[in-house]
């Protein structure tokens, strides 16, 4: 039998391939065992004595395709699991899927100003000590310290503003009331000015008629 190794390698080398992908037309093993160069093995090739074999498909479709119906949930019972539920899913990835949620929720709160940074630390050591489970808490527990922040402000403006009410009624009692004691002063020194008056010219009178 005729050798055709020469062939077939210089044949990979034209076709830039590896050996088993060359395809040598069984027809004409004469013809392309005379192939001595690489210009006699291109003419070959342009003939369609040597051809390069397609690559094989390795289809994915039904990889694919049980992938999608393992994301509906399909595939997932008891029997089809191999490790225990920690191996499956980590307590602490879910842990820090979590932190990073809340995380990002007080940084957006404190970005938009809707929490003062005092707040935002108070809250952020809270969801660290895993006091909020999650977002929706956690939202729960931003609306309820504002709603009680703006309670105690309210109370303390209205506590200032009676503090103030109060100062300004005692300051215009005491203003009144040093008023009338002026008034009243001068009130009572005329009838004792007019009495001492009288007293000094009775006695000169009563001289005079004896």
């Amino acid at each position: 039998m005729v050798s055709l190794k020469l062939a077939k390698r210089l044949a990979a080398s034209v076709l830039k391939c590896g050996l088993r992908k060359v395809w040598l037309d069984p027809n004409e093993v004469n013809e392309i065992s005379m192939a001595n160069s690489r210009q006699n093995v291109r003419k070959l090739v342009k003939d369609g004595f040597v051809i390069k074999k397609p690559t094989k498909i390795h289809s994915r479709a039904r990889a694919r395709r049980n992938a999608e119906a393992k994301a509906k949930g399909r595939h997932t019972g008891y029997g089809k699991r191999r490790g225990t539920a920690e191996a499956r899913l980590p307590t602490k990835i879910l842990w820090i899927r979590r932190m990073r949620v809340l995380r990002r929720l007080l940084k957006k709160y404190r970005d938009s100003k809707k929490i003062d940074k005092h707040l935002y630390h108070e809250l952020y050591l809270k969801v660290k000590g895993n006091v909020y489970k999650n977002k929706r808490v956690l939202m729960e527990a931003v609306h309820k310290q504002k709603a009680e922040k703006q309670r105690e402000k309210t109370i303390a403006d209205q506590f200032e503003a009676r503090r103030a009410k109060g100062k300004a009624s005692r300051e215009r009692k005491a203003g009144r009331r040093t008023e009338r004691q002026a008034a009243g002063l001068h009130l009572d020194v005329t009838p004792v000015v007019a009495k001492v008056a009288s007293v000094a010219k009775a006695p000169a009178t009563k001289a005079s008629k004896k």
